[in-house]
Order: structure tokens, then C-alpha cells, then sequence
């Protein structure tokens, strides 16, 4: 759990202490309060607020319905050619830029998640993820639409 929610709940907590309420509307109202206090010295502490980090993470989703529903549509198109020849199906290996856990395990289920990729493994040094598409036209630019959109919005939302 992040450590300034975690903050955010105790002043919460210590808010509804101080009023001597501990209802619901009290807790939320404290949380708010927290919120606010918190906001008025996030440079002071060095963090990102909630409502930052929160617009973030609504970013890393809209790219990922944009992407999902880009991709969908690539495939249904494949799928209804009469001649697959074109299809250049094939596994590559993406030079990862992180090297948290999670971060890996979110960029590897969003791509996962994208029809027509596959995140098959990740090596030991925890430096490349290696992944099999349905087609691959311009790696390079595989590699890039990766780096820059998922790879970036994830690192973005949760540092």
C-alpha cells in the first residue's frame, strides 16, 4: 500500500479521534481534510498527491481501452482475410526499461490483455520480456509503440 494513502488513512482516523465521531461521512470527511492537507505540503514531503497519481492511472487505463480496442480490431481484420499469407507471426524479445516486479507483471498482463500479443516470459536478469505476436510488420516500431505507451504510462503512475 502506498505510504501516503496509508498517512491519509491515519489522519482520517486521528481527525474522527479529535471529533470524537467515528461514522463514515466523519472518516471520509477526515480523509479529505488529509487530502487537502497533504496537497498544500506535497513539495515539502516529495510526493505525487492522490489526485495526481490517480489521474495516472486513469491515463495508463484509457491507453489500454484505446490500445485494446485498436488491436481487436487489427485482429477481427486478419481474422476475415481469405488468405493468411500475409500473417508474419513470430516471437521477439522487448529490452525492458524497469526492473520493479510489478511494473514487469502489469506491462506482461497489459500486453497479454491486447489481442494479438502474448507475453510469454521474462529472463532471469529481469531485462527483457520476451513476447509472441499474431503479426509482425515493423519491429522497431513494435518496440516503440511498448516503450512509449505502456512501459512509460505504467513507470509514470506508480514512481
Amino acid at each position: 500500500m502506498n505510504r501516503m494513502f496509508l498517512a491519509n488513512i491515519l489522519l482520517a482516523i486521528a481527525w474522527a479521534a479529535m471529533s470524537g465521531a467515528f461514522s463514515l461521512p466523519n472518516l471520509i470527511f477526515g480523509f479529505l481534510i488529509g487530502m487537502v492537507s497533504m496537497f498544500i505540503i506535497r513539495e515539502q514531503m516529495g510526493t505525487l498527491s492522490h489526485l495526481q497519481r490517480a489521474r495516472r492511472v486513469l491515463s495508463l487505463f484509457l491507453l489500454f481501452l484505446v490500445e485494446l480496442v485498436k488491436s481487436a480490431t487489427r485482429v477481427a481484420l486478419l481474422a476475415l482475410k481469405p488468405n493468411l499469407d500475409d500473417l508474419k507471426p513470430g516471437f521477439f524479445a522487448y529490452e525492458l526499461n524497469t526492473d520493479n516486479d510489478g511494473e514487469i507483471s502489469l506491462l506482461a498482463g497489459l500486453i497479454t490483455l491486447t489481442p494479438g500479443t502474448l507475453s510469454v516470459d521474462v529472463s532471469d536478469d529481469k531485462k527483457y520480456l520476451y513476447i509472441h505476436a499474431v503479426t509482425i510488420d515493423d519491429l522497431d516500431a513494435m518496440r516503440a509503440d511498448i516503450a512509449n505507451g505502456f512501459e512509460k504510462k505504467i513507470m509514470e503512475a506508480f514512481r
